[in-house]
């Protein structure tokens, strides 16, 4: 095998492996849709609070056939968004 066949084959490798290495990385809940129960159980909320929610434009959401459901990057989305981290004294 010459040089440059075999760092063609090894730049081949390193191009899997970082594809690998992204998809392990991704959040497996970024592409997933919750339905009401599913997010009041993730977010321990009341239905209604959930609805509110909606109402006021706190969480996107879609509707397919009256069924709601919401994107779970949304649900991260908004969790680190009101992230407070403690104090250290």
């Amino acid at each position: 095998m010459t040089t440059e066949a075999y760092q063609h084959l090894i730049d081949k490798i390193d191009a899997i492996a970082g594809s690998i290495n992204h998809k392990q990385n991704q959040n497996p809940l970024t592409d997933k849709w919750l339905d009401i129960q599913e997010v009041c159980l993730l977010l321990k909320i009341s239905k209604r609070t959930l609805q509110s929610y909606r109402d006021n434009g706190i969480l996107p959401f879609s509707q397919v056939s009256g069924k709601i459901y919401f994107k779970a990057s949304d649900i991260e989305e908004h969790l680190e968004n009101h992230y407070r981290p403690t104090r250290r004294r």
